[in-house]
């Protein structure tokens, strides 16, 4: 229906002129995907949930977002933002705070104690979710908006997975983490904690389930054949986690090291700095092979924290090091023969994580990698019957929470629909509505506003949070600083710059018709509407005038 190449309406113009019968192109309203809403790995509808804000509704805002995502306190401080980098925003200035508006919205949710509205409409159907991270934490909430009754079986003693365990204070506060599983947990969502799942079938017998979804993630480390003699303390990143808040004095005024180059890394480095010890972090690759983003390298480099790449641990002897030198060869680093030495008290290996998922074994169809990855269908099932999966245990190297919580929503649709018998089919995927569509006529210079953040030398004082929220005007600003991309937000410009008055206002929320009677196919309308929300198209067509 839609003509996606910006250049292909301007030529075909020139055979427009004329009026009436001569018209042969015409012009209808669409909706295309805004940028940041197809960039989102959660499915948000980013742009519908700006507009409730924009008008300061920040309830309505909030279930906007709720009907994708549950955690918006959350994800505004641990998204990786990928919507801000497709934002157009950035064409003209700077991206728009998508990530601080959500996080002010779920702050002021939980302030507020709003609920999730939703009906649910009992089903009569059980669904098993192994593990409480954010894949079977969204799964559990996905599914039981749909209706059915859910359990979710974790090995830890607090729901959260990896949010709970390995993102450090200063960036997710505990009350946050709390605050919005505890919330899906009133909507009905049933989790049993320190329970370890052995035996899926006979769990799924025992507790009549009809479907589970498998969510473990990816909480093992390889193990990595150094050469050593016990000269120091050696340890994984995930013991770590599960040792440092209840006993931190290993890791406290000691000479630690840190071997990988993942933002599991990173935040290692940054916590054993909080505790007043000296911490270095090596990493076999170059920066191009460090799964890192930059932001989160520099926020360490910023706080002390000594990174080296091109570094590969080969033996321990009398709490000293060595270290191979690296080189790059056809994106693979291998080694050059040269050495260097450094002493540590504490050796933490953040380095290739892998999925525990050796329990799966016993159930027949089931396809497990190397490093315990499991391998699912387009259906986001398994190879056994019944029993899907989603979040770090699937294959990938781009690992985060928002990935995790996208694959919970969309496997929650694909059990659902197994359970009812239905086939899922998804929507219509429109057009993304790149800046070159866009007809700026307009100026609309209006930078970011940029949150407060600790100065480094602060920050490492404390486990406090690094970053601050926005207030409520300065929350407002930012989501009016939206273009709106692909969409009508009834600016009026069609309206007023048509010559020949052939678009009628229906109102408020409503958006316009077109009078074909009188258009002549000028494209004036199409060439004013600033988000593109105006499409010219072939004659003769089969279009409703009516608005979506």
């Amino acid at each position: 229906m839609y003509n996606t190449d910006s250049t292909k309406p301007v030529d075909l113009l020139q055979h427009a002129e004329g009026t009436g019968p001569l018209r042969s192109m015409r012009p209808v309203y669409v909706d295309f995907m805004p940028p940041c809403n197809s960039a989102c790995p959660a499915g948000e509808n980013i742009q519908g949930w700006l507009s409730h804000a924009q008008a300061g509704n920040y309830f309505e805002a909030f279930q906007t977002l709720a009907e994708d995502n549950p955690f918006p306190g959350l994800m505004g401080r641990v998204c990786v933002k990928p919507c801000e980098t497709g934002c157009n925003r950035n064409h003209i200035d700077t991206t728009i705070n998508i990530h601080a508006v959500e996080r002010f919205i779920g702050d002021e949710a939980i302030r507020q104690q709003w609920p999730i509205r939703c009906t649910v409409i009992p089903t009569g159907k059980r669904v098993l979710v192994v593990g409480a991270g954010p894949a079977g934490l969204s799964a559990a909430y996905h599914l039981t908006r749909l209706g059915h009754t859910v359990e979710v079986f974790d090995a830890g003693d607090h729901p959260g997975g990896l949010l709970w365990t390995g993102i450090p204070d200063y960036r997710l506060p505990d009350d946050i983490l709390k605050a919005e599983i505890d919330r899906i947990v009133k909507m009905g969502v049933t989790i049993r904690s320190n329970y370890r799942v052995t035996d899926i079938a006979t769990e799924k017998a025992v507790g009549k389930f009809d479907a589970v979804f498998l969510g473990i993630g990816s909480q093992l480390i390889k193990k990595e054949n150094f050469e050593q003699d016990d000269s120091i303390l050696i340890t994984d990143a995930f013991d770590f986690f599960n040792q440092f808040k209840i006993n931190a004095a290993p890791y406290t005024q000691q000479k630690v090291v840190v071997y990988g180059g993942g933002k599991l890394a990173l935040y290692l480095a940054r916590i054993i700095k909080r505790l007043h010890s000296e911490v270095a972090v090596y990493f076999f690759g170059d920066k191009k092979l460090m799964p890192a983003y930059d932001y989160e390298t520099e926020d360490a480099l910023a706080e002390g924290v000594d990174v080296q790449l091109l570094k590969s641990i080969r033996s321990i002897k009398n709490k000293t090091i060595t270290l191979e030198k690296m080189k790059v060869e056809k994106g693979k680093a291998i080694g050059t023969g040269e050495f260097e030495t450094v002493t540590a008290d504490v050796l933490i290996n953040a380095n290739k994580q892998e999925a525990g998922s050796d329990f799966l074994r016993t159930l027949e169809g089931i396809s497990i990698n190397l490093d315990g990855t499991v391998n699912i269908n387009a259906e986001r099932m398994t190879g056994q019957e019944g029993v899907f999966a989603g979040g770090d245990m699937l294959p990938g190297e781009n690992r985060s929470s928002t990935i995790a919580i996208g694959h919970g929503k969309k496997a929650a649709k694909y059990i659902n629909a197994y359970l009812l018998q239905q086939a899922f089919e998804k929507g219509e995927k429109h057009p993304t509505a790149g800046y070159r569509k866009l007809h700026m006529w307009y100026q609309t210079d209006a930078p970011q506003k940029e949150q407060d953040k600790l100065a480094p030398a602060e920050a490492i004082k404390t486990f406090e949070e690094i970053i601050g929220g926005l207030n409520e005007a300065e929350a407002r600003f930012e989501a009016q600083r939206c273009l709106s991309c692909g969409n009508c937000f009834e600016c009026d410009g069609c309206f007023g710059a048509c010559p020949e008055d052939a678009i009628i206002k229906l109102g408020k929320g409503n958006r316009y018709k077109f009078n074909y009677d009188a258009c002549t196919g000028c494209a004036v309308c199409f060439e004013q509407c600033p988000c593109h929300a105006i499409e010219m198209i072939s004659e003769p067509v089969n279009v409703t005038t009516d608005v979506k």
